[in-house]
């Protein structure tokens, strides 16, 4: 199994990479250049990359090395992939020499031996780097390759420039891995990397529209710890944070941004969760905060511009004019997704995703936490949001802003847990709980959406003398609805606390 740490470094910090003083200080000698030329091969219908795969057949020197690279996983920019290799005689893939490797029962063996495969492969990419290698043993006697590859991706013209670190654990603790990273980019502006190469050289053969990610089912299992299962849900939701990541930095995507500041919040839900395990460190607190802070504000600005401006629109039925109050928004929405941006690419970002991912390789490592089991955990933490979500419930009646806030975080936190917990119980139990709680966090969100509404807008009317009426109008018509919909949510308070938990 290869373990290894992927991260972008831009080319004008590769002499500051180069000079570093942790490679000057646990390199066992200077670095290794090497040239390589790289072909990767597929079907035209894209059957290895379908089953989580890779091909490839390199050129080192004057040695032709085929490799194929499937399963594992990415958390956290750490890559752990199944690896096979073996020398060729030249610049095409020899599957009867790979098939002699892999299981014959696995995914991967059974499409190598399907009739007819070989004579399908055609070369998809191909690659043009120059590779400095440092061998390092850190003081514990880990020994890591801190790999710079420059470069390029190419197909029929198209090219995609390269230029990442790759650090990839020979001997010793993945977590290690972290440390150097970490070390590196107090010096070094670095970003966490998800995608290999292969997933880059691959769009340009077929190339994928930056989509948002959404929260991947979770599987738990009844024998978990209630270490392991923090860790996978932990995993889940810094898997979503990351892969929208792009879509935030590149596109200034509302649907990414969202997603990702999903994925910080479910995250956070799981460390209240389980905070009985290890609390998180200051530093990892404060830079999570702040980069809340930072996608909240593009959120609000963002619910303002595409919902809610329009809903009052549709309902005043042309009794104003909201078009300059709208650009007036949209311009703040463009604004603070920009920065939402910056920050999402910025080094304290990266410093936070490093410090994370770290974090829960050790996170519960007593061995009194290990042992206890997930079904009695989950049951009475599912009881106590429960019971915390009533009382809340309850005090909606003094009908107050602070008390729909406090609700609607309990029932937000409540519903993650439910996900979370999902595959533990019957489906059909933990849906119908489930759907209960859509409808009450719906009511909410509207709510909510008001009063961020409300200041958002004063915010205009009182920056522009020109948009107080219009900005004046629409508070005054979310403010109507509000008494509404508090009723309507003490009712679903009512409703959803006949609830029974699903057994």
């Amino acid at each position: 199994m290869e373990v290894e740490l992927k991260l972008l470094v831009n080319k004008r910090d590769v002499s500051a990479l180069r000079a570093h003083p942790l490679l000057k200080k646990f390199a066992l000698a200077a670095p290794r250049e090497q040239r390589m030329h790289d072909i990767y091969f597929d079907t035209p219908d894209l059957q290895l990359r379908a089953a989580g795969a890779g091909l490839r057949v390199r050129l080192v020197g004057d040695v032709w090395v085929q490799t194929l690279k499937a399963g594992g996983s990415v958390a956290g920019g750490l890559h752990s992939r199944h690896e096979w290799e073996t020398a060729v005689a030249g610049p095409v893939p020899e599957l009867a020499l790979l098939r002699a490797l892999i299981d014959r029962k696995s995914e991967w063996g059974k499409l190598l031996r399907s009739s007819g495969y070989e004579q399908g492969l055609m070369p998809i990419f191909s690659t043009q780097m120059t590779r400095s290698i440092w061998d390092l043993r850190l003081a514990g006697g880990d020994e890591i390759e801190c790999v710079l590859d420059l470069g390029y991706l190419e197909r029929d013209g198209q090219r995609v420039e390269v230029s990442e670190i790759e650090l990839e654990l020979k001997a010793g603790d993945p977590l290690h891995l972290f440390d150097v990273a970490l070390a590196l980019q107090q010096q070094v502006t670095l970003q966490i990397s998800n995608l290999s190469k292969a997933d880059r050289g691959y769009a340009l053969y077929k190339p994928q529209p930056v989509a948002p990610v959404t929260a991947q089912p979770l599987q738990l299992h009844r024998q978990m710890s209630i270490v392991q299962a923090f860790q996978t849900i932990a995993a889940n939701c810094l898997a979503q944070v990351q892969g929208n990541e792009a879509g935030v930095v590149h596109r200034l995507d509302t649907e990414s941004l969202h997603q990702m500041r999903v994925g910080l919040r479910r995250l956070r839900c799981a460390f209240d969760l389980f905070r009985g395990l290890q609390p998180l460190p200051q530093a990892l607190q404060a830079d999570l905060d702040w980069l809340m802070e930072q996608l909240g504000a593009a959120r609000d600005w963002d619910v303002l511009v595409g919902s809610t401006l329009p809903a009052v629109a549709s309902a005043a039925r042309g009794e104003v004019r909201l078009t300059a109050l709208g650009l007036a928004a949209l311009v703040h929405s463009r604004e603070t997704h920009a920065a939402a941006g910056a920050a999402v690419a910025a080094p304290r970002t990266t410093r936070l995703m490093l410090g994370l991912a770290r974090w829960l390789l050790v996170v519960g490592n007593q061995p009194d936490q290990q042992m206890k089991r997930l079904p009695g955990y989950c049951r009475s933490m599912l009881e106590h949001y429960q019971r915390r979500l009533c009382r809340r419930g309850k005090q909606l009646e003094d009908g107050s802003v602070q008390a729909r806030h406090r609700l609607r975080i309990a029932v937000k936190k409540m519903r993650y847990t439910i996900e979370f917990f999902e595959s533990l119980y019957p489906a059909k139990k933990m849906r119908r709980y489930a759907d209960g709680l859509a409808m009450l966090q719906e009511q909410l969100g509207r709510s909510n959406d008001a009063a961020v509404a409300d200041r958002l807008l004063r915010q205009l009317q009182d920056g522009s003398l020109e948009l107080a009426g219009s900005a004046g109008f629409v508070r005054g018509f979310l403010s109507a609805g509000v008494a509404l919909d508090d009723r309507l949510m003490r009712e679903q308070c009512r409703r959803f606390g006949t609830k029974k938990l699903p057994g």
